[in-house]
């Protein structure tokens, strides 16, 4: 019999760390190779981790709640070959402090210098010294229990924080050093809140600890801009109602107003390919592919979903998209693959009400659309008051990539669609 190492897995692209909400399987089952053994929640998207060998599962590294990085280990599996290793055996390997480390681990230091992403974000964003660090991973590789160890503890040492300043002599480009990410301000002390009495405690974990990231990240590396734009779209709802029941006996799904919107965001991106872009330091990327990322909520949890090529789609098509990853969604199914790729956002706040909101940039893109709520409003046409169907179209926008006049143009042009369209303009199939 051998022992072998089941480690998480890269559950799609950016993804660099996984938390295990639920093991599938207890210490000691017996599990084919592909069987599912435990639930992982990334930024991306909530799967199943199978199993890569058939065996017995033999030891849990990782706990149900815990953050692991990519590649790190999970749990141990015995399967056939040669000698067995003792679950003591084992615990010892992987469960040595960094202030009680056995000779066999201090010699062995072949992985200190190989750093995980989320190891070098969080070395950098609180100005630690990875070299002066002992890891307690294995071949001495500094993981992400060590620099959390390290914040928690408020260690303030010369051997694991070091602040460089330039000399005199030194001529520092802060602008460049920020540019290339040199550079985070100090994370802020963490403040210590009373619970008072009835108060309710509520555990961070999972999907809720990554929106907090993703938010944190968004808001301090994009500096947003906003503006809002009014949109007639009486000729829309009347289309739309005059459409949406035969529609639906024929397709099986809702004719939703948001599809029209998406429709007319891929025309406008085609014409102003300036808001389909990344910030990459020294460089702007215009995308090709027009794959519009849509908020779609369960319970507390938020997913963003990404509808792929929605330019080469009929309305009908994007319907149809929408409806599949509303349902995905609502059953936990989604894949890393419906995740993945998003170039721009667009937002439907108004399902829930919402006039006016100012929406966080789904971090790398550049932009993220607001639809609101569609609303009855007097309007003045020809010098009379007219009620028409009105709403606001709101876009925030990364400074660092647009500015006002194209944004302008992309939504006045997104307007002209909305406001003229018929079944001429806008065939359903």
């Amino acid at each position: 019999m051998a022992l072998e190492k089941i480690t998480m897995p890269q559950l799609g692209e950016s993804v660099t760390e996984g938390t295990i909400s639920n093991w599938l399987v207890q210490e000691g089952d017996h599990v084919n190779k592909y069987d599912p053994i435990a639930e992982v929640m990334t930024d991306k998207v909530n799967a199943e981790v199978p199993s890569s060998y058939t065996g017995v599962i033999k030891n849990f590294v990782a706990g149900e709640g815990e953050t692991i990085d990519v590649g790190e280990l999970m749990c141990y599996i015995e399967v056939e070959g040669s000698a067995i290793v003792g679950r003591e055996t084992i615990s010892k390997e992987n469960h040595v402090s960094n202030e009680v480390a056995t000779p066999e681990v201090e010699k062995d230091q072949s992985m200190k210098t190989r750093y995980s992403p989320a190891v070098l974000r969080l070395a950098q964003e609180n100005d630690i010294d990875l070299q002066q660090l002992t890891g307690s991973g294995r071949g001495g590789r500094v993981t992400r229990k060590d620099i959390e160890k390290i914040l928690s503890s408020n260690v303030d040492s010369e051997t694991t924080k070091t602040i460089s300043q330039p000399s005199k002599k030194t001529v520092v480009n802060h602008e460049e050093m920020n540019e290339k990410n040199y550079y985070n301000p100090p994370a802020p002390e963490p403040q210590v809140i009373e619970t008072a009495s009835g108060d309710k405690e509520i555990p961070i974990t999972g999907i809720r600890r990554t929106i907090a990231k993703n938010m944190v990240r968004s808001t301090t590396t994009i500096p947003h801009a906003w503006m809002m734009i009014e949109v007639d779209v009486t000729n829309l709802v009347k289309y739309r109602d005059s459409e949406k029941t035969r529609f639906k006996e024929n397709e099986g799904y809702n004719l939703s107003y948001f599809a029209f919107f998406l429709n007319a965001v891929a025309k406008a991106l085609k014409k102003f390919p300036q808001l389909n872009s990344s910030w990459a330091g020294d460089k702007i990327i215009h995308r090709k592919e027009i794959n519009l990322s849509i908020a779609v909520a369960r319970d507390d949890e938020l997913f963003v979903p990404v509808i792929k090529n929605v330019d080469e789609k009929s309305i009908k098509g994007i319907a149809k998209e929408i409806d599949t990853l509303a349902k995905k969604a609502r059953k936990g199914n989604l894949t890393p693959h419906d995740m993945e790729g998003g170039t721009f956002t667009v937002n439907n706040t108004g399902s829930f009400g919402s006039v006016q909101s100012m929406g966080v940039i789904n971090y790398p893109q550049a932009a993220i659309l607001q639809v609101e709520s569609i609303v009855k409003r007097p309007v003045i046409i020809n010098d009379m008051f007219a009620a028409r169907d009105m709403v606001n179209l709101c876009l925030s926008l990364d400074h660092r990539v647009l500015d006002g006049v194209i944004c302008g143009q992309f939504m006045s042009h997104i307007k002209d669609i909305l406001e003229n369209i018929s079944s001429d303009t806008t065939p359903i199939y």
